[in-house]
């Protein structure tokens, strides 16, 4: 059988693509080793209500990075025994997006997402993952992000880049259902 895995390159491309400031961690942002409310309970990646969701577990880390986890269990499956690409895509889009809200405290949404799967994740591990702020240029937001499998220190499985854009409050109330300042909203505050 052969070795995909060896054929991944292993290096990742110039990131941010653009000439960016540094971030800074917003003086409001939750200190380091805060554990994280989900900020929707409807919420596929954080929330509580979602049958089959991510169920992610998020804590603030020190400087400008955010640590999550997710444990992949049999509703997360692709292929028999193994995570699906999309939930762990959406795991990143999540955790990255805890990153930008939590550590900026402005809105944004995702405007691009890249992902690279580097090793199976088996049901029943757990996926550490890391994201940080890279830079900003006006209201674009990059973030990265890797996971790793079953510990902290364990084996890369993934790695993520992404894109936010900052937008105003506005645009969830105008393209969600609903307001979501009646019910317990906390994204990217």
């Amino acid at each position: 059988m052969p070795n995909y895995i060896d054929r991944v390159s292993r290096t990742p491309p110039r990131w941010p693509p653009v000439e960016v400031e540094n971030p800074e961690r917003h003086p409001d942002a939750p200190e380091p080793g805060t554990e994280l409310e989900p900020h929707y309970d409807y919420c596929f990646g954080c929330g509580e209500d979602v049958k089959g969701g991510l169920h992610l577990r998020t804590v603030t880390g020190a400087g400008k990075t955010i640590l999550s986890q997710f444990t992949v269990t049999d509703a997360h499956q692709g292929a028999p025994g193994l995570a699906h690409g999309g939930l762990l895509a959406a795991a990143f889009d999540e955790t990255l997006g805890m990153t930008v809200g939590q550590l900026l405290r402005q809105p944004a949404v995702t405007g691009r997402l890249e992902t690279d799967f580097l090793r199976p994740v088996p049901v029943g591990s757990t996926l550490h993952i890391v994201g940080q702020l890279d830079g900003i240029a006006g209201r674009k937001v990059y973030a990265s992000a890797e996971g790793r499998l079953d510990a902290p220190d364990g084996p890369l499985a993934l790695r993520a880049r992404a894109l936010f854009v900052i937008v105003d409050f506005s645009h969830f109330v105008e393209h969600g259902s609903g307001d979501p300042r009646q019910r317990r909203f906390d994204i990217n505050p």
